[in-house]
């Protein structure tokens, strides 16, 4: 099976590019069995909103993964209680709104288990995400064919150290967060696929999404600041991950990191 994930969706840019990408892909016949999308950014930058959310399954996503800002609009919590194909990071104590992990069918039948996960290092200091995965893989057993975890952490050692931790044991770890995609993309010994930072998909005119003179200013005078979402030079940040669904493990990845069209650019007075 192939299966497509698409690195932080940055705002409007973010959601527009993707849609792009995916009419594209409906245009020219290129068929993937299985999406999910990280959308923790997707409103304006920080959070996600019921009707983002609704907007982006809309478009063909199978699943939705998130991370820390995910509790930034308060509004999402009551919609985790209502869809189960939103995640948030499993490794938040217990009584934390909605599902960290889920089982879903692909489109040609396939027994699909997604789990989302944060880390701990120089972020919040949730349960341990080791143990977490352990007792997930556990629980899920033999109910599905394929594995997959989106690792929303920062540091690039703690991604790499839960990719060999569950190698052989999970179908892929793909790590995100950092809005920088990596260039170490690879099929792990016991043949897990691994990326450590999948990246943003948004625009690249920017400090991580944001407008380059409001990241400076905070950086240079220790200020706090209102941030805007940058508009220029969209990029789609994803992998496409081809899983043997018999064994549950990665024959391949493949790293996508592209611009949107010329005439789909964002112009500096657009919104």
């Amino acid at each position: 099976m192939k299966l497509l994930f698409v690195g932080d969706i940055n705002a409007k840019p973010g959601r527009d590019c993707l849609e792009h990408y995916l009419a594209e892909c409906k245009e020219n016949n290129i068929r993937y069995d299985f999406i999910i999308v990280n959308t923790e950014n997707a409103a304006a930058g920080f959070g996600l909103t019921k009707e983002i959310s609704q907007s982006i399954f809309d478009l063909g996503v199978d699943c939705q993964t998130t991370g820390n800002h995910i509790w930034d609009k308060k509004e999402i919590y009551s919609f985790f209680e209502v869809e189960p194909r939103l995640l948030r990071p499993a490794n938040y104590p217990s009584g934390a709104p909605g599902l960290g992990y889920n089982i879903y069918k692909s489109r040609d039948g396939v027994k699909v288990a997604v789990i989302n996960m944060q880390g701990r290092i120089f972020m919040w200091n949730i349960d341990c995400p080791y143990k977490t995965a352990d007792r997930i893989v556990e629980e899920i057993g033999d109910q599905a064919d394929v594995i997959f975890i989106d690792f929303h952490a920062e540091a690039t050692s703690e991604k790499q150290g839960l990719g060999r931790y569950l190698d052989g044991r999970v179908s892929a770890v793909v790590g995100t967060h950092t809005h920088v995609q990596t260039v170490d993309e690879r099929i792990l010994p016991g043949g897990t696929a691994f990326i450590t930072d999948v990246g943003m998909t948004g625009p690249y005119d920017s400090v991580i999404g944001i407008e380059v003179e409001d990241a400076l200013y905070r950086m240079i005078t220790g200020l706090p600041n209102r941030f805007t979402v940058a508009k220029n030079d969209i990029r789609l940040a994803a992998v496409v991950i081809d899983i043997d669904p018999e064994t549950g493990k990665a024959n391949s990845i493949e790293r996508i990191f592209r611009p949107m069209m010329v005439e789909d650019q964002y112009t500096r007075n657009r919104r």
